[in-house]
């Protein structure tokens, strides 16, 4: 298993695509966004499911993202969901955004696996204009991720997807663990 952390609009999806086209083995593709699009539309915004307040950090805006129980089962869930996988047989790239007690949760139901964990980088100034670029996100979920996302992680590997395309971070880990 590889599982991919880093801040939203890091590039993880697509260095996950990448990385499954060439690939040796028939990995799968679990994004966490997958699971969050699970949600009924009425959980967002809501203090049971997922929160969003815009704050000033800097002066610049930053989007304060608080899970209530019911995204609380869903991630828990989605964890449980990609140890089924991998106990299944499966060679799985997960795509995630590492905050809070999930990372705890990760490290003793992944326990058995055979995981790599590669940290998806790029500074906040790219992540910030690749967020309106896209016109999906709300602008400041980077700037709240930055500091968070990465904090007190230790990684088997690191790729920037601001020096290195998605093509060429597939390549740079398929390498590094021999996929």
């Amino acid at each position: 298993m590889v599982l991919l952390n880093g801040v939203g609009s890091a590039g993880k999806s697509s260095v996950a695509k990448a990385l499954q086209a060439i690939a040796s083995g028939n990995f799968l593709h679990v994004e966490m966004d997958a699971f969050l699009r699970m949600l009924p539309e009425a959980s967002f915004g809501r203090p049971e499911g997922l929160t969003f307040e815009t704050v000033h950090e800097d002066g610049r805006p930053s989007v304060v993202i608080r899970t209530g129980p019911v995204a609380a089962r869903v991630f828990r869930g989605m964890r449980r969901a990609i140890a089924s996988m991998a106990a299944a047989g499966n060679d799985l790239i997960v795509d995630d955004v590492l905050v809070g007690p999930g990372r705890a949760e990760y490290a003793e139901i992944l326990a058995p696996f055979e995981v790599s964990l590669v940290g998806v980088f790029a500074p906040l100034e790219v992540l910030e204009a690749r967020e309106r670029e896209r016109g999906d996100r709300m602008i400041g979920l980077a700037r709240w991720q930055y500091e968070r996302v990465h904090e007190g992680m230790t990684y088997d590997f690191t790729v920037d997807t601001s020096r290195a395309s998605a093509a060429e971070c597939a390549r740079m880990i398929k390498e590094r663990f021999g996929l």
